[in-house]
């Protein structure tokens, strides 16, 4: 039976109104941790305790050992790693910081299934965390699998993978940035179709905008312009898109030279949270089960993959009318 609640109410913050220690994950690395933060400075602003955390791309092998939490668990504050130039999470851990709030992030080694799950494990014992919300930047964590592209998966779904092996703690996805993964060949239209299909499953919670006329959308934008202006070399492009939407920009508002020679569409869409249930997510995903035993993240992308060589039929992508 699905959960009814009110239309005024925001279904994310309904099904978490429960939870008092809630862990927001970036599910993809990179910059994704930057898209859960409105949604992590609402719940703080609510009395939560949050806690941070985003599958890395940085490089942490060098970190000391007191800066370890577990294996595969880095706590990083401001003043971790000085020299790197890209440490998103040490990025955000500044940024943190100079506004007032508890300034550590957690990252995620980016390895396999087996390896994420005991990290997570370690996080929700540690923290004693009743909730786990993993955030998107970008929707390819909605393809099932069967679809014409994929996008970058490997990342996604191991977070979901991991995530989904943890009894416990309540567990929701949340995808934001509807349209940048069209440069990664990820059809809309069929992005559309897998939402629907979560709701005739119960799994779709809902969605709901980032505004700048709230508080939280302000400080998100701000955070953002803090990354970009940080990170120079290699500023997020799917954080960018997204403030620029929350800016109210439209079609190809270039902030980066990293797009240059490409024609954007930044749209208002960009700029919606769609809230899923983990489990829906989960189940819908043809080729978990052959990620559940990896180690390695290659040995992911190898097993999806094999997988994309056995799809008989792949999904067309689907025009969305105009």
């Amino acid at each position: 039976m699905i959960s009814m609640t009110d239309l005024h109410t925001n279904p994310l913050f309904h099904r978490l109104r429960s939870a008092e220690r809630i862990l927001v994950a970036g599910a993809g690395g990179g910059f994704d941790v930057y898209a859960g933060l409105p949604i992590a400075l609402s719940l703080r602003h609510q009395g939560k305790e949050v806690h941070l955390a985003n599958l890395t791309f940085s490089a942490t092998e060098g970190l000391p050992l007191d800066a370890w939490l577990a294996p595969d668990v880095a706590v990083i504050g401001p003043d971790t790693a000085p020299h790197q130039t890209y440490f998103p999470e040490r990025s955000l851990a500044r940024w943190l910081a100079t506004h007032g709030y508890p300034d550590t992030v957690h990252a995620l080694s980016r390895v396999g299934v087996q390896p994420l799950r005991a990290a997570y494990r370690a996080l929700i014992e540690r923290y004693d965390i009743d909730a786990v919300v993993l955030v998107d930047g970008g929707t390819d964590i909605l393809m099932r699998g069967d679809e014409s592209g994929l996008g970058t998966p490997e990342e996604d779904m191991t977070s979901v993978a991991a995530v989904h092996g943890i009894e416990g703690p309540e567990r929701l996805v949340v995808s934001v940035g509807f349209g940048v993964d069209a440069y990664h060949g990820v059809s809309h239209g069929l992005v559309l179709e897998n939402i629907a299909a979560l709701e005739t499953d119960g799994a779709y919670l809902g969605a709901f905008s980032v505004s700048r006329a709230t508080r939280e959308g302000a400080l998100f934008l701000d955070a953002v312009a803090h990354a970009q202006a940080t990170t120079p070399d290699h500023p997020s492009i799917v954080n960018g898109s997204i403030a620029a939407a929350v800016r109210g920009g439209f079609g190809d508002v270039q902030f980066t030279a990293r797009t240059r020679g490409s024609e954007l569409f930044i749209n208002p869409l960009m700029s919606i949270c769609f809230v899923f249930e983990l489990e829906g997510i989960a189940r819908r995903c043809l080729y978990l089960d052959r990620i559940e035993h990896t180690h390695l993240i290659r040995q992911v992308s190898s097993e999806i993959a094999a997988f994309r060589d056995e799809v008989v039929r792949q999904r067309p992508p689907r025009r969305i009318p105009h």
